[in-house]
């Protein structure tokens, strides 16, 4: 068994993580032939696909590009639109003005020097993602990040997609099984055979009778059906450092003429914050909450209250409650069997970080892909490192939007709570009292964000670093001064040049 070489791979579940994880297997290793890798994905009717996951980081258009997806496709059938950028609407006090973005592109000159160490320095007043790039300013005016004349997956502006999850995942399986070789097989799972040695050796479903694969991907959610359930690979509950519970999702049409966002709006609540994702048709809108800080009820109040409709109106949106276990699992690889997606784990909606993790982990998978089973334990242990580090980063960065709040309430005070905060964290946020983050702190591959994340998060909450004492160098200020500038040239060349989205997508659509 050791040198059998690894020949097929079964998929476990459909959905987002399933048919991405799929694509992303058959787009590195043909799924076609006898020279490729027999590609296999069992999925069930009747299992309901969460479909809340409806953002994504600009990673997404390589994965669609190398899977040979058409662009204008893509947008058409999932109904996708183009996001830029996250806007924080009222984490730092609630007050009226209290509002910053997180936008994809990175600051001018990032490569050539730290934009954010003259920000300081200097004493600017404007907001660092303001001045930074010309991408707030594009948001705010509902911008599309790119002319209809662009090639597909370029553009202006670095973007990723708002899409119906749903929409997404069929359109998927509708790719990978008539144009990359993959094999569906709808049934349902109804036991695990295993080898002597602990693998799986094959699924029993119910109609299909007994499935078998060298490799086994777990894509079956929050149940984690294989990694969880059957190889019994424990869960560590972070709900104590990340204590979001719940979620109460609805789908709301548009108003005539309204626009579509640029952005994810995140509006921070009493106990938890709002998303507001602009699709082409519809908005995907929903209130993610501690019920330990917050009753369902109230929680449902401040949705409506948020969407300003009334009672019935709110009722006829049939608005759907989904439960988090914010965590993730002790191994994500244990023996030949893999989980990718809501089966290794969930924190929050926060910064789109679900589908990121899934791009992520399939993609490392197919580079990674054992050749025989005596290789596989040594890869798996690698793998097991990575995202064990990965996901604590994603924590400290999601921390990051709540350790600085001066909101009121028991929720934003609890989420505070030093004892909530990782010892990275806490020595970071020491550190960048003194300077400004910096490309060097951030030298490992498995960093989830990178140095500009921090960036524009720490100074759009309003954190205070220290100007150095040295001061401004005049080679700093020239270069800096040069970037002010083309970012100032950047948004009044693009605020003339570019159409809305709405205008885009509606050329794309129509």
């Amino acid at each position: 068994m050791s040198s059998r070489p690894i020949k097929s791979v079964l998929i476990v579940g459909g959905g987002t993580a399933g048919w991405l994880t799929a694509a992303i297997l058959a787009s590195k290793h043909k799924s076609e032939g006898e020279s490729g890798l027999k590609i296999t994905l069992i999925e069930a009717s009747d299992i309901p696909i969460i479909g809340v996951g409806e953002g994504t980081w600009p990673g997404m258009k390589a994965t669609l590009r190398n899977a040979g997806i058409d662009e204008n496709e893509f947008l058409r059938e999932c109904q996708a639109s183009f996001k830029q950028a996250s806007k924080f609407v009222g984490w730092k006090d609630g007050s009226a003005d209290d509002f910053y973005y997180h936008p994809f592109e990175l600051p001018e000159g990032f490569y050539q020097g730290n934009l954010a160490q003259y920000w300081v320095d200097a004493g600017k007043t404007d907001t660092f993602s303001s001045i930074a790039c010309a991408q707030e300013a594009v948001c705010e005016k509902h911008l599309s990040p790119k002319l209809i004349t662009t090639p597909q997956y370029g553009g202006a502006l670095n973007y990723g997609y708002h899409l119906d999850a749903g929409k997404f995942s069929g359109f998927l399986r509708q790719h990978c099984t008539q144009k990359m070789g993959v094999n569906l097989v709808l049934d349902k799972v109804l036991n695990v055979r295993f080898r002597e040695n602990g693998d799986i050796e094959a699924v029993t479903t119910e109609n299909n009778g007994d499935i078998d694969a060298d490799l086994f991907v777990d894509c079956t959610g929050f149940r984690s059906l294989l990694l969880g359930q059957h190889l019994g690979v424990e869960f560590k509950d972070k709900s104590a450092e990340m204590p979001i519970n719940s979620a109460l999702a609805v789908q709301v049409p548009y108003q005539e003429n309204e626009p579509i966002q640029s952005a994810t709006i995140s509006t921070a609540q009493e106990a938890g914050w709002v998303w507001d994702i602009g699709l082409y048709n519809r908005r995907g809108v929903g209130h993610v909450y501690s019920s330990n800080h917050v009753s369902d009820e109230e929680a449902a109040r401040q949705l409506q209250k948020y969407l300003g409709v009334t009672e019935v109106e709110f009722s006829d949106l049939t608005p759907r409650k989904i439960d988090i276990n914010p965590g993730y699992r002790e191994k994500f690889w244990h023996k030949n069997c893999v989980a990718i997606g809501l089966s290794a784990g969930f924190l929050e909606p926060l910064e789109a970080s679900a589908m990121m993790v899934i791009e992520a982990s399939a993609a490392l998978l197919a580079d990674h892909m054992p050749a025989n089973r005596s290789a596989m334990d040594f890869i798996a242990d690698r793998f097991n490192k990575r995202f064990g580090f990965r996901w604590q980063r994603i924590i400290d960065f999601l921390k990051l939007h709540y350790v600085m709040s001066n909101r009121d309430g028991m929720f934003w005070k609890d989420s505070a709570d030093p004892a909530t905060i990782s010892e990275r964290l806490k020595a970071d946020l020491e550190l960048w009292k003194a300077q400004v983050p910096n490309k060097a702190e951030f030298d490992s591959v498995d960093e989830a964000f990178p140095t500009a994340s921090y960036q524009y998060v720490l100074y759009g909450m309003g954190y205070k670093t220290a100007p150095r004492g040295v001061g401004v160098s005049p080679d700093e200020e020239r270069f800096a001064l040069s970037a002010f500038s083309n970012v100032e040239r950047n948004i009044s060349l693009m605020s003339t040049k570019l159409k809305t989205n709405r205008e885009i997508l509606d050329i794309i659509n129509g």
